[in-house]
């Protein structure tokens, strides 16, 4: 794979995590809230009144969640580190340059 399409992953990858850090993030971590001020944790429904669940579950829930945010955004460092550390222009081959040095001016006297 060449090293834009590895900037380009790297960005899309950081940028998808903190989007779904954004929209799915609040549900996870007002269960951190609620273990950390009250004694029970509750699950809440739109149709039905809340019930009381264990706030184990409900944090491990978080960690997964947070896993898969940083693990996201952690790939997403890595493809853009490999990008950026490429050989990028070291590994043209004589023939395809141009400019100065390039075969056309091999034709050229000196």
């Amino acid at each position: 794979m060449s090293d834009t399409r590895f900037t380009m992953l790297g960005i899309v990858l950081i940028f998808v995590g903190f989007i779904i850090l954004g929209i799915f993030g609040s549900a996870y971590f007002d269960a951190t809230v609620e273990a950390g001020e009250f004694d029970d944790c509750f699950e809440y429904f739109e149709d039905k009144p809340p019930v009381p669940i264990d706030c184990d579950v409900k944090l491990q829930g978080k960690i997964i969640f947070s896993g898969l945010v940083v693990s996201l955004v952690g790939a997403g460092i890595v493809a853009l580190i490999k990008g950026v550390k490429g050989r990028w222009d070291q590994d043209v081959k004589p023939e395809d340059m141009v400019g100065p040095g390039g075969p056309s001016d091999s034709n050229r006297p000196e």
